[in-house]
């Protein structure tokens, strides 16, 4: 079994139930177990800012599915709780956004799969949740997730409830 780290997103509808339905629907992916869930965080709307906030979170999953099947699996999820993917449509909003963060430590670049997740260095929406959960991850390139979440500015993100 491998671990992977997963961010999760939404802006429309019921934005924090939606997050928080999400992370269990996680422990029913095919050969997947949830081990670890971030708080929920608000988070102002990024790349497209003319939109609600987001509520964002991250998980640990223990899965024996490889990188391609579990992105498939989190695509189909995504879809189970409404979201369309607009093609060419980048950081507008939606129901659920499920991004495969992490994959062990392994490196991944196909079509349609980067691993680690090209931007994730760079986006604190993702980096403080994924902080609280799995601070020693290693993003090959950047080092650790902790220290990653540490060289970003929190630009308004503030922990729900």
């Amino acid at each position: 079994m491998g671990t992977a780290c997963i961010g999760l997103g939404a802006n429309l509808g019921d934005a924090e139930g939606t997050v928080r339905a999400a992370l269990q629907a996680l422990d029913s992916l095919p050969r997947t177990r949830l081990v670890a869930a971030s708080r929920l965080y608000r988070t102002p709307a990024w790349g497209v800012e003319d939109q609600p906030p987001f509520v964002n979170a991250a998980a640990v999953v223990e899965t024996q599915l490889p990188a391609i099947e579990l992105l498939h699996a989190l695509l189909g999820a995504e879809q189970e709780f409404g979201r369309t993917r607009v093609p060419g449509e980048r950081w507008g909003p939606r129901t659920l956004d499920l991004d495969l963060l992490l994959y062990g430590q392994q490196v991944i670049d196909v079509p349609g799969l980067r691993v680690p997740h090209p931007y994730l260095h760079e986006r604190a929406f993702a980096l403080l949740p994924l902080a609280e959960i799995a601070p020693d991850a290693v993003i090959a390139g950047y080092g650790t997730v902790r220290d990653a979440a540490a060289a970003v500015e929190s630009c308004g993100i503030a922990v729900i409830g």
